[in-house]
């Protein structure tokens, strides 16, 4: 059961760092972006065929992942998404959903539509164990390394000057750029990161989750269970949300495996059932 359950630590460790960005564009931004499983494709494209192709180490691609998703999220940000802003969040949905289909299409065009192999050194291959508990190396790996980069955004966010000029610019976009906060910078930089984000989860994501073209659609819905389930006013929340989507599907299909995700599905549900703004939003005000 302790294996099981580090497993699942694991897991939603893994889909925090897939779905933050989501969390920091739709919470922090106001932008409902669908398309942010492309970013996290697009990263696990990188590492796959950086190492295939030009034999780079695994460890060497993982900045590489942030950085060509946070390029391109910067440069889309600024050509695409930056005009639809003000619109109604209708208009997110669907121009982000067409920006999906777009990345699959290509994707499927560009490398084929089989799935990617991530061979990874043999250092973090197989388990060890610790007081009768299989340690798998390569989760435990991403374990510490997400734990790492949630303290990071967390004090990037409530510590820095970059994190209070984006609220500033959040709250209210016109007084911070009359005090002097270049709001559209802020902006395009918030946005860049998220994607850099997703598209580092991508990379360390390929080889647990598979990695294949159609791979921001199957795992869409995971990333607006965890936004929806853990709210967008902190990281903690969606930190939290994951955590136990993460321990629930991998109990639920370890031990009722004919239900499949429904167990997700269910505790998605029950949870907002009683908090309809997310474990950690805030009520809405009548």
């Amino acid at each position: 059961m302790l294996t099981l359950l580090f497993d699942g630590i694991a897991y939603g460790m893994l889909l925090f760092v897939l779905a933050v960005g989501l969390a920091v564009t739709l919470g922090l931004m106001n932008f409902v972006n669908l398309a942010h499983g492309a970013f996290a494709m697009a990263g696990g494209y990188v590492t796959v065929l950086l190492m295939d192709r030009l034999g780079v180490p695994f460890l060497a691609t993982l900045p590489l992942a942030f950085l060509a998703p946070a390029v391109a999220g910067a440069v889309m940000e600024r050509l695409l998404y930056r005009p639809m802003y003000k619109r109604p969040h209708l208009d997110h949905v669907l121009f982000s959903i067409g920006l999906v289909f777009m990345a699959v299409a290509a994707m499927d065009w560009l490398v084929g539509s089989q799935q990617q192999i991530v061979k990874l050194p043999a250092w973090l291959q197989g388990r060890f164990e610790i007081a009768g508990v299989g340690i798998g190396k390569y989760r435990l790996f991403i374990v510490v390394l997400c734990l790492v980069l949630t303290a990071i955004l967390q004090w990037v966010l409530g510590r820095t000057r970059f994190g209070s000029r984006l609220r500033a610019s959040v709250d209210d976009p016109r007084v911070a750029a009359g005090l002097g906060i270049d709001v559209n910078t802020v902006f395009s930089v918030t946005f860049a990161v998220g994607s850099g984000l997703a598209g580092l989860g991508g990379a360390l994501g390929a080889e647990v989750l598979g990695l294949d073209p159609s791979f921001p659609l199957k795992f869409m819905i995971y990333f607006l269970i965890v936004v929806s389930v853990g709210g967008t006013t902190t990281i903690t929340g969606p930190l939290l949300a994951a955590l136990l989507l993460g321990i629930a599907d991998v109990f639920g299909k370890y031990y009722v495996p004919q239900l499949g995700a429904f167990v997700v599905y269910a505790l998605m549900v029950l949870i907002l059932y009683f908090r309809p703004q997310g474990l950690f939003g805030r009520a809405a005000v009548r």
